[in-house]
């Protein structure tokens, strides 16, 4: 029988809705915040998936090799997989480390797998592709706050999908660059990212999102005064809507342009064109929509990736998303950030979210002073 790992790392995405940025280093910190596990509920989401696509399908039938609990075999069992298609081959030590990982992945390897599935972000990543090398190609499901390697399924539905077009032999296999954040000074404002190393993994545009690119915009001052006008004449008409400003350079860019305090990778609440409060977390954005029931979430692309909800600020969780609605939204970019952005994504944690962006299959994304373009979304 055909033998597929399966690793997940219970803390990944952790800090993502307490606003630090990541989960390296600050698990603790995170959990005495109020921080809830995500990765165990997106396990199951993908295991829920792939049980859904392949029960009546004998020819998709094949070995889990995982670890025990929350590492493997807990998402696996809640999902409906039996007992008996799921092997144990590490149990790890609670709370489970960084090095359960990597012995999990070894012990995976040496029983024969043919590929391994992780849940977690790009410090997973760097863990699992250590052991793996170029032995079996892996694939991610998002879990994490920062996934820019280009391994990752763009959800946990599309990693089973992934998984059944492995099976089926639809895909091929290809070389993906393992990026990772430098946690500390990101909470800093600091955007240093590295190149660790390569990995085999799956190939399949519309399902792996790209490593996150950089996107050159200096050549664009004139765009961005359009946009810090159009904002101005907003934030005048609009003086008692919250505006929360999501991160990256765009939006810091009109905000610097406008002498609004505005973090570079944070959330930050203006209103009236004033900052009211900085680098905010879930629990904190709830309670300003206690106060401002009238809400503007402003949002730019990741470039390359094309996700604008879901990586990077996972403080807009489903309840916040839900306060503000689907509805005001507001995507804002360049047009050359756009141009290297085939596609906008959402992933927030939440199927039907989802499915309120994707099913009106175009956004309109502001490229300049009152000037829109509609722009496809991911399906």
């Amino acid at each position: 029988m055909r033998r597929v790992g399966f690793v997940v790392n219970p803390i990944a995405g952790l800090g993502g809705r307490v606003g630090l940025k990541g989960t390296d280093g600050v698990a603790e910190q995170a959990l005495a915040a109020g921080a809830k596990p995500t990765a165990p509920d997106r396990a199951r989401a993908f295991a829920e998936a792939l049980v859904g696509v392949t029960k009546d399908d004998p020819n998709l039938t094949f070995q889990w090799v995982t670890a025990g609990g929350d590492m493997g075999t807990g998402p696996l069992r809640i999902a409906g997989v039996p007992p008996n298609r799921i092997e144990v081959v590490h149990v790890p030590g609670q709370p489970s480390t960084s090095e359960d990982t990597r012995i999990m992945v070894e012990e995976s390897i040496a029983s024969g797998v043919e590929l391994i599935l992780f849940c977690g972000g790009d410090g997973t990543a760097r863990d699992v592709a250590a052991v793996a090398k170029d032995r079996v190609p892996i694939v991610g499901i998002p879990a994490g706050v920062k996934m820019h390697s280009g391994l990752f399924a763009i959800s946990p539905q599309a990693a089973a999908n992934l998984l059944v077009a492995f099976l089926r032999g639809d895909l091929r296999v290809g070389t993906a660059e393992i990026l990772d954040l430098d946690e500390e000074a990101y909470r800093k404002g600091e955007w240093r990212v590295r190149l660790f190393a390569t990995a085999k993994t799956l190939v399949e545009p519309q399902l792996v999102s790209a490593g996150k690119l950089m996107v050159e915009e200096l050549s664009e001052e004139a765009v961005r005064a359009e946009l810090t006008t159009h904002f101005s004449e907003l934030f005048e008409a609009n003086p008692d809507t919250l505006f929360l400003l999501g991160p990256g350079s765009t939006i810091q860019g009109i905000a610097s342009a406008l002498g609004i305090e505005k973090t570079l990778l944070g959330i930050d609440a203006v209103v009236g064109g004033k900052t009211t409060a900085k680098d905010v977390n879930e629990a904190a954005i709830l309670r300003l929509l206690d106060r401002y029931p009238t809400a503007q979430l402003v949002v730019s692309p990741v470039g390359g990736q094309g996700f604008i909800l879901g990586r990077g600020n996972l403080q807009v969780s489903p309840p916040v998303l839900r306060r503000i609605g689907t509805r005001n939204v507001t995507v804002v970019a360049t047009p050359s950030k756009l141009v290297a952005t085939p596609v906008l994504r959402v992933d927030t944690g939440d199927p039907s979210l989802d499915e309120e962006f994707r099913s009106r299959e175009y956004l309109f994304v502001l490229v300049g002073y009152r000037t829109s373009k509609l722009h496809p979304v991911q399906r």
